[in-house]
């Protein structure tokens, strides 16, 4: 069985001028970063609210106490995460320029 590699189409590179700078969402870096930092900013504020609600006795209960810092914690995680990420990829890129 031979394979005619002639026969295969050409595939040509995208064309890469045509690719669009700003993100998908249309905001720039700077406004998706700092709406990233409100939103964990907003759930650490929310669970130390429900931590002291919970322990001046204004009816907050311990089971959501718990998960609201637990989310709260998450959020952070997850946003340390992304930033190591973002971190990495532009030292990446800065190693290509050299």
């Amino acid at each position: 069985m031979s394979l005619n590699i002639s026969s295969l189409p050409s595939i040509t590179p995208p064309n890469v001028e045509s690719i669009s700078p700003s993100p998908a969402g249309g905001g720039s870096f700077s406004d998706v970063l700092s709406s990233a930092i409100n939103e964990v900013e907003g759930a650490h504020n929310a669970a130390n609210e429900s931590v002291q609600r919970f322990l001046s006795g204004e009816g907050e209960d311990l089971h959501s106490t718990i998960l609201a810092s637990q989310r709260s914690d998450l959020e952070f995680q997850m946003f340390m995460q992304v930033r190591n990420k973002v971190v990495s990829a532009y030292q990446e890129i800065m190693k290509m320029a050299m």
